[in-house]
């Protein structure tokens, strides 16, 4: 679920909400209470909730992280050194 940055215009109020995509924009300021709340642009951040989110939920018995297997990777067939690597 997105964390969204608002500001308020009246009170330069700053607080952060965790939202659904679909939830309509918040406008009614906490501190204040005027309507004047906007949302803010930023890097949009989000928590990853509930199980099998981590690289390792999946592995079993002899499987290797993905980091090491992609480092130890076979040379692609056109011999390396372009852009298809």
């Amino acid at each position: 679920m997105p964390i969204y940055e608002y500001e308020c215009t009246a009170c330069s109020h700053h607080m952060e909400a965790m939202q659904k995509m679909s939830d309509a924009p918040l406008t009614e300021c906490p501190s204040c209470g005027k309507s004047e709340l906007s949302k803010l642009i930023s890097a949009a951040g989000f928590r990853l909730k509930g199980s099998g989110w981590y690289e390792t939920d999946f592995k079993g018995g002899s499987k290797k992280n993905v980091a090491e297997s992609e480092s130890k990777a076979p040379a692609p067939a056109c011999g390396g050194g372009c852009a298809c690597d």
